[in-house]
């Protein structure tokens, strides 16, 4: 199984060069063109995008669905994007070709049979004409562009398409399916005719993720498991001003990282089919992992140094990053969000007293929308806009109809903890706190206040809990600025220019070896600037923000 991928490699390589041969004999034949005839005038009206290039782009077919439950990011909205920007980059339409793919397989096919056909195609012109090379199907002047379609579980599968995964070859190892057989089968096939590609002078782009075996000519990062983590932790903690918490009343946060137990232990407890076959078993453990990853790095120094505490003690100044399953959970079933906060919380109803929790990080918008509705359920009360007396919900709305800007402040924390500042009958000693409620309010109401909460995805039904304040915030991957770049990469691939001279240009290890890396930051969204992240844009209209 190991040298598969070297005999389908050597297998396009005879065939290309077959073709060509066959193709330059008959072109020897029929002579040379003659001066001023239909291929001269072609590169005569082909010197305007003669020095941009073609670009081909390859992205998997996004599965038909008419629910907003789902993220905003899509393939279907990112290939217009960057067509678009190849436009303005002067790339003619006539030199921009796209292909969709649902599976591994058929992409790897449609790659192989482009990839033959340009190579010939290039043999040919050659032979029959010195002028070919100034035509811009030289293969010198071609892109691919490629988003490996990819197999995520459904736990994966919530954070939008774009999230970075690994595309698995055959590597000799014994697989636990016909299915996984195949797709690893066309993986191999998928780097053999991108490596034919490259020999034959064209340039490769990788879009998210990336195949085993193989180093792009460029690769261009949308978003990352550890990327997801580590700005809902970043924005959690500016939010509630960890950094000048006390203590004597630190933060109460939870994590709830939703995980696919079925795909890690081999187990059915209800993970999807493709969970079931063993595909995604790495996939979701390694995301989980990573995640939280990106999570610790931001909140440890915050629970080294008391400042932040966990209801569940699932987290604790002693956690490390390797602990990761002590906050992952099961998220298969339709209850599974609502009884692990519950059990977190240590409550089942609403009757119940209610349990301190200032921020919940809930990964992504799907189990963020259980998240809400499950602290609805306890009742909890208020909103995000509660946790900051400067932000109200009629501002927030103002703000986004452009009526209003918004003016934040930083929120005073009381030094001690409601439950400390009580004399442990539930009678205050009159004393006042720093934020004002003085110590004689009612510790519970001050318990059931509602927390942070924070998502990713970008969900479109989430928007009108966001601009509510229910759920604090969202992220999704900058569309248009990664689709701008990638453009401009395309451009200075055909013109043979380096890419290092693009600021968002940097080196990291492909498989291995330093590839140039588009990287752009991630984009945070809340009620205070979905207006001019999301609306503005085009992103979502003021409907679908539930104004």
């Amino acid at each position: 199984m190991a040298s598969r991928g070297r005999l389908i490699a050597l297998r396009l390589t005879a065939l290309a060069a077959c073709i060509g041969m066959s193709l330059g004999l008959a072109a020897c034949a029929s002579g040379t063109p003659a001066e001023g005839t239909a291929t001269d005038q072609q590169t005569q009206t082909g010197e305007q995008t003669a020095g941009t290039g073609g670009v081909a782009i390859f992205t998997p077919s996004d599965g038909v669905t008419i629910s907003q439950h789902t993220p905003l990011n899509k393939w279907t909205k990112f290939v217009p994007s960057l067509v678009s920007a190849l436009r303005e980059q002067h790339v003619a339409k006539s030199d921009i070709d796209t292909f969709t793919a649902d599976s591994l397989d058929k992409q790897s096919r449609d790659i192989q049979d482009y990839v033959v056909d340009h190579v010939s195609s290039s043999n040919a012109q050659s032979d029959s004409s010195s002028k070919a090379s100034a035509d811009t199907k030289d293969s010198g002047k071609i892109t691919l562009v490629v988003a490996p379609v990819a197999s995520p579980d459904d736990t994966v599968r919530q954070y939008g398409d774009y999230v970075s995964q690994t595309i698995k070859g055959t590597d000799g190892e014994t697989v636990a399916s016909e299915k996984e057989q195949t797709e690893r089968e066309a993986a191999d096939r998928l780097v053999s005719s991108l490596t034919l590609a490259q020999e034959s002078g064209m340039h490769v782009v990788l879009l998210s993720s990336t195949p085993d075996g193989f180093q792009p000519d460029a690769y261009v990062r949308m978003s990352t498991a550890e990327q997801i983590g580590k700005i809902q932790a970043e924005k959690l903690v500016g939010k509630l001003a960890l950094a000048s918490a006390s203590t004597d009343n630190p933060k109460a946060i939870e994590v709830l990282l939703p995980y696919d137990a079925a795909a890690a232990d081999g187990t059915d407890s209800g993970a999807s089919g493709d969970a079931a076959d063993g595909t995604a078993s790495e996939d979701s453990a390694a995301f989980a992992k990573e995640a939280f990853k990106g999570i610790w790095s931001v909140l440890q120094p915050y629970f080294k140094a008391g400042k932040a505490v966990c209801p569940s003690a699932s987290l604790t100044a002693s956690t490390t990053e390797d602990d990761w399953q002590d906050v992952a959970f099961a998220s298969g079933k339709t209850d599974s969000v609502r009884n692990e906060l519950k059990g977190r919380l240590g409550m089942k109803s609403g009757s119940d007293q209610h349990t301190r929790i200032d921020g919940i990080i809930a990964l992504n918008d799907y189990t963020a929308s259980d998240v809400v509705k499950t602290l609805d359920e306890l009742t909890y009360t208020g909103s995000a806009a509660d946790i900051n007396p400067s932000i109200t919900i009629s501002g927030i709305v103002g703000n986004i109809t452009g009526k209003k800007d918004l003016q934040r402040k930083a929120v005073p924390d009381p030094i001690k903890s409601p439950e400390a500042a009580d004399d442990g009958a539930g009678q205050s000693d009159g004393s006042t706190d720093a934020d004002g409620d003085g110590a004689g309010k009612d510790a519970e109401e001050i318990n059931a206040r509602w927390p942070i909460v924070t998502g990713y995805g970008a969900y479109v039904d989430a928007m009108p809990q966001i601009v509510a304040g229910q759920q604090w915030m969202t992220a999704l991957e900058d569309r248009d600025t990664l689709a701008a770049d990638t453009a401009t990469v395309c451009v200075l691939l055909n013109q043979g220019k380096p890419l290092t001279s693009q600021a968002y240009v940097k080196s990291t290890k492909i498989n291995g070896k330093g590839v140039p890396t588009v990287i752009e930051d991630l984009l945070a969204v809340s009620a205070s600037n979905l207006k001019t992240t999301l609306i503005d844009p085009g992103y979502i209209t003021l409907a679908e923000a539930g104004l």
